[in-house]
C-alpha cells in the first residue's frame, strides 16, 4: 500500500457507498422502472418436464381487453441460445424439456391483466417419457433429450497427471466412498426483473438486473438475432445474485422479445414463484472419491469419479463441472491425480452457476474424506490439511503459481477459535451430543477461461468541481464492487470518499468487462483503478506544475488540492486545476482509461495452466449439537478464517464472510428442491426452508492478509471462497458428535435417524 494519506478508508470498516439509497428505498431496482407507455409482461410455462406441444390457441387471450401482444415458440427468432451450448429457444417450440420451460409470453396494460390472460391461452401436450435421473439418463434405452445427439452426455472430462496407480501402491492408506449435492437455490432478495423498450433509432434499450451487462448485451444480440451495437443494457440496482444473474436465466430475453414485437416499453418481473421455476440452481453431482495416504497424512494419490445433472440445458454447468473435476488438486501438493467427470441432461430444471462455482460440492466430499482417513490413520486431520498446504513460490499439479497462500495460517486461526486442541468436554447427559469438526478450501480471484482476456478497464474523469466520477462495466449486485472502486480512486487522489461516484455499467458508456463471478472483480477492476487514478492524477500534477512554476517532484496532493511541499500556502484546487485542463488552447476534460489484464495463461485441453492472478484460501471450524431422539442438528458454534490477501473493507468482507456460512449452514442442513416428475414442489419462501436468524449461531470470523503480489495493495477475491467449507466442516462435526457419516446432503434429521438406527442394527447383529 501507498503511504498514508488523510483520505484514506482503505484498511478501515467502510459502509457500502450504495447503502443509504438501497435503506431509503430510493435505490431503482428493474422492478421500481417506469417509462411512459409501459406494458407488463408475464409468461406461461410448461406444466411437464416433457412434452410435445400438439397445438397453441392464442385467440382468447389476444381478445382480451388491455392485451396487446401473445407470443408463442412460433414468433420467436430461429436462434438457439446458450453458453457452450446453443441449444435453447427463447420460448420453446415443438418440445418441452422441463417443467417450467417458457413456452408462451403476454405483454399488456396491467399485470393483472397480463395474468389473465396467461389462463386464456390453450395448449394441448402429448406428454412424453421424462429421463429424471442422471442413472436413467445415461442408459442406452434412455430417450434422447436434445434431437441430433448420440447420448444423453452433455460434457465430459478426463486426465490423468503422474501415475495414480504407483501413488496408490505407495499408500498405507486407500480410501473410497461417494458422496452426493444437490441443488441450492439462490435466495436472493430480488428475484429477476427486466425492462426493455425499442428507442426512437430502433435500437433495444434493456434494464435488468444483472452480473455481467456486456454479457447479457452479447446473449440479447445472439438470442435476437441483432447486431451487438443495436442493443444497450443498463445495469439496475441489483439485489444480489450469487452466479444466478449471469447468462442463464430467459427472462432479459423475452422481456427483449416482447418490447421488440409491440413496439412498446415492456416490464417483465419475476415474482418468487416464478424465479424457482426460471432461475439456474446448483450443479447436483454423485462424486466418488478415492485417496491413497501415507501413515503421516500425506496424500499421493487422488482418483475422482463425477456424474452431474445439468438439467435440460447445460448452462454454464460445463464450466461448473470443470470446477469439481480439479480445482481441488491445487489446494495441495499432489503428484498423482485422475479425474473422469460427466455431465449429463436430464429433464428437470437446468442447473447452473451458484457461488464457489463448483468448489463446494467437491470440497464436501475432499474434506468429509480427508477426517475419516485422518481419524484411521490417528491423526488430526487440522494436521492433515497442513501437512499437504501448498505454498507460497510454489506450483500446482495443474500449472497454478501460488503467489500467496495463508491456508495454514487459516486453519490455525479457525481451530484455535474453537479451542480445537483443548481436551473435548464430557458428553452431556441426555440425547444431545456435541461435536466439533474442521474444513478448509481454495478458489480463484480470477479466471482466464472465458477467452484470451481476464482484464478490466476502469475510467476515470474529474469533473470541474474537482470531484470524480468511475465508469466502470464491472458489477456490483450487493457485494461491494462500488464501494471497492470509489475506496482505490479516493485513497489515490487523497479524496474523501463523498468527492467520488460509481456509475452503473451501461453498455453505451461503460468500458467493456467480463462482469461479477470468479472472485474476479476486487483483483482485475481494482489493479485497473488504481491505474487509471494514478493516471488522471498525473494529470493534475502536470498542468499544477506549469500553473505553479515548479517541478513536478516538488508538488504534493492532499485534501482536494495540489500544493508546493516547501510553501503549502502555494496550492490550487482540483477543482481549479480541472476547468484549467479544459480552459486552454489545446484543452480537455481530465478523463482516462486503464486496463489491467492478468498475467495468466488459459489452461491447455489437458486442463494445465495458470489461469488466475491470485488463489484464496479459507477454513472453518465448527461446533454442533445433535439431538439422537430427534436427529435435529444445531450449530452452536463457527468461526471462518478467509485468506483475503489484504482487508481493504474489512466491514464488507465481514459481510461477505458471513453471508456465505449462512448459504453453506442452509446447504448443508436444511435446503432441498423437491421434485415430482419433474415439478418443483417446494418452490416459494413457505415450503422452502432456508436458515434464519434463530438457526444459526453468532457468526465469527478473521482474516488472514497474505498480500498477494498481484492483487490491488495485496488484495483478493472475498466473496467465495467462505462458502466452500461450511458443509464438510458440519458434516465432520456431526461424525464427532454421534459417530454416524452422511454422505448426502443435507444433513436432515431423517437420515441422522436412519443412520443411528442402522449402526444400532449393526451392533445387535
Amino acid at each position: 500500500m501507498t503511504a498514508a494519506t488523510t483520505q484514506s478508508t482503505l484498511g478501515h470498516d467502510t459502509p457500502q457507498v450504495t447503502a443509504r439509497a438501497k435503506v431509503t428505498g430510493k435505490a431503482q431496482y428493474a422492478g421500481d422502472l417506469k417509462v411512459a407507455g409501459m406494458l407488463h409482461g408475464k409468461v406461461l410455462r410448461s406444466p411437464h418436464a416433457h412434452a410435445r406441444i400438439v397445438s397453441v390457441d392464442v385467440s382468447e387471450a389476444l381478445a382480451l381487453p388491455g392485451v396487446r401482444a401473445v407470443l408463442t415458440g412460433a414468433d420467436a427468432p430461429r436462434a438457439r441460445w446458450g453458453v457452450s451450448h446453443k441449444e435453447r429457444r427463447i420460448l420453446a417450440e415443438d418440445v418441452v424439456r422441463f417443467c417450467g420451460e417458457e413456452v408462451a409470453a403476454v405483454a399488456a396494460v396491467t399485470e393483472e391483466i397480463a395474468r389473465d390472460a396467461l389462463d386464456l391461452i390453450r395448449i394441448a401436450y402429448e406428454e412424453l417419457p421424462a429421463v429424471l435421473l442422471p442413472e436413467e439418463a445415461l442408459d442406452d434405452e434412455a430417450p434422447i433429450i436434445h434431437d441430433g445427439r448420440q447420448n444423453n452426455i452433455a460434457h465430459e472430462i478426463r486426465f490423468e497427471r503422474g501415475s495414480v496407480a504407483e501413488g496408490f501402491a505407495q499408500a498405507d492408506l486407500v480410501h473410497e466412498a461417494t458422496y452426493t449435492t444437490h441443488a441450492q437455490y439462490p435466495g436472493y432478495l430480488e428475484p429477476m426483473g427486466t425492462l426493455a423498450m425499442v428507442d426512437p433509432e430502433g435500437r433495444l434499450v434493456v434494464w435488468t438486473s444483472t452480473q455481467s451487462a456486456f454479457l447479457a448485451r452479447a446473449r440479447l444480440a445472439a438470442a435476437l438475432e441483432r447486431p451487438v451495437s443495436s442493443v444497450r443494457v443498463i445495469q439496475a440496482t441489483t439485489g444480489g445474485g450469487f452466479g444466478g444473474k449471469i447468462v442463464e436465466d430467459a427472462n432479459q430475453l423475452v422481456a427483449g422479445l416482447l418490447a421488440l414485437k409491440t413496439g412498446k416499453p415492456v416490464r417483465l418481473v419475476n415474482n418468487r414463484l416464478e424465479d424457482f421455476l426460471a432461475c439456474p440452481t446448483s450443479l447436483p453431482e454423485r462424486i466418488t472419491l478415492k485417496l491413497g495416504m501415507t501413515r503421516d497424512g500425506l496424500i499421493v494419490a487422488k482418483d475422482v469419479h463425477i456424474v452431474a445433472d445439468c438439467g435440460a440445458y447445460a448452462g454454464l454447468t460445463s464450466e461448473v463441472m470443470h470446477v469439481s473435476a480439479m480445482r481441488s488438486d491445487n489446494m495441495h501438493r499432489l503428484n498423482n491425480v485422475r479425474s473422469h467427470a460427466t455431465l449429463v441432461y436430464t429433464h428437470a430444471p437446468p442447473h447452473g452457476a451458484f457461488r464457489g462455482f463448483g468448489g463446494t460440492q467437491m470440497l464436501f466430499a475432499l474434506n468429509s474424506h480427508i477426517h475419516m482417513m485422518a481419524e484411521q490413520l490417528g491423526l488430526d486431520p487440522a494436521e492433515v490439511h497442513k501437512r499437504n498446504a501448498i505454498g507460497a513460490g510454489e506450483v500446482s499439479v495443474h500449472g497454478w503459481k501460488v503467489a500467496s497462500t495463508g491456508l495454514v495460517e487459516c486453519i490455525d486461526q479457525a481451530t484455535a477459535a474453537l479451542h480445537w486442541h483443548e481436551k473435548r468436554p464430557a458428553q452431556p447427559d441426555g440425547p444431545v451430543r456435541r461435536g466439533r469438526g474442521m474444513a478448509a478450501a481454495m478458489h480463484v480471484s480470477g479466471n482466464r477461461t472465458i477467452g484470451n482476456w481476464d482484464g478490466s478497464t476502469v475510467v476515470v474523469k474529474i469533473n470541474e468541481d474537482g470531484r470524480v466520477m468511475i465508469h466502470s462495466g464491472e458489477s456490483d449486485m450487493g457485494q461491494g464492487a462500488a464501494t471497492m472502486l470509489t475506496q482505490i480512486v479516493a485513497h489515490e487522489l487523497d479524496l474523501p470518499l463523498s468527492h467520488v461516484s460509481v456509475m452503473l455499467p451501461d453498455t453505451d458508456v461503460a468500458p467493456f468487462a467480463i462482469g461479477s463471478f470468479a472472485s474476479r472483480v476486487t483483483i482485475v477492476a481494482g489493479n485497473a483503478a488504481i491505474v487509471a487514478a494514478r493516471k488522471a492524477k498525473a494529470r493534475l500534477l502536470d498542468l499544477a506544475a506549469i500553473l505553479l512554476e515548479v517541478p513536478v517532484d516538488q508538488l504534493a496532493v492532499g485534501n482536494a488540492a495540489i500544493h508546493v511541499r516547501e510553501a503549502p500556502d502555494r496550492q490550487l484546487a482540483f477543482a481549479d486545476i480541472a476547468r484549467q485542463h479544459i480552459w486552454r488552447h489545446g484543452g480537455e476534460a481530465i478523463q482516462v482509461s486503464a486496463t489491467w489484464d492478468a498475467k495468466t495463461v488459459m489452461h491447455d485441453d489437458k486442463v494445465y495452466g495458470n489461469v488466475a492472478p491470485a488463489y484464496s484460501f479459507a477454513a472453518q471450524a465448527v461446533e454442533v449439537e445433535v439431538d439422537t431422539e430427534t436427529g435435529r442438528v444445531t450449530v452452536v458454534d463457527n468461526f471462518v478464517s478467509d485468506d483475503c490477501g489484504k482487508a481493504l473493507n474489512p466491514m464488507a468482507i465481514h459481510g461477505q464472510t458471513n453471508g456465505a456460512t449462512v448459504q453453506a449452514i442452509g446447504w448443508a442442513l436444511y435446503e432441498q428442491l423437491q421434485l415430482e416428475a419433474g415439478r418443483i414442489v417446494n418452490g416459494n419462501f413457505a415450503d422452502y426452508t432456508m436458515p434464519t436468524a434463530d438457526a444459526v449461531p453468532m457468526l465469527r470470523g478473521g482474516f488472514v492478509e497474505s498480500n498477494d503480489p498481484n492483487g490491488p495493495y495485496g488484495a483478493k477475491g472475498a466473496s467465495e471462497t467462505a462458502i466452500l467449507p461450511g458443509a464438510p466442516a458440519i458434516a465432520n462435526a456431526v461424525y464427532d458428535a454421534i459417530g454416524v457419516r452422511i454422505t448426502d446432503l443435507p444433513i436432515t434429521p431423517e437420515k441422522i435417524l436412519a443412520a443411528l438406527r442402522r449402526r444400532k442394527e449393526a451392533a445387535h447383529a
